[in-house]
């Protein structure tokens, strides 16, 4: 993760942006009065975001590893989407 000053930050934020989403790599922005932040790219977040909201019931959590799990087994032939719709019946 790249590290950085706020007054560093201030000076090049253009650069800063454009390399966290090019590289999607996190800046840390160290500040001296508070805590340090973090810049991410926005589908950076919203994808921990996402994955954060699945994984906070404990039982949607059992679920998708279960399933992870079965499909790291192999057991499990891959199916297109149109294959999925048509076995579920949507």
């Amino acid at each position: 993760m790249t590290e950085t000053s706020f007054s560093k930050l201030r000076a090049c934020l253009k650069t800063y942006c454009d390399q966290t989403v090019a590289n999607r790599e996190p800046v840390r922005v160290r500040r001296r009065r508070g805590q340090d932040v973090v810049i991410l790219a926005a589908d950076e977040y919203d994808s921990l975001a996402e994955t954060a909201h699945l994984l906070s019931s404990p039982q949607n959590a059992a679920r998708l590893l279960a399933a992870l799990a079965r499909a790291r087994r192999g057991k499990l032939k891959p199916m297109a989407i149109e294959e999925l719709r048509a076995a579920l019946g949507i």
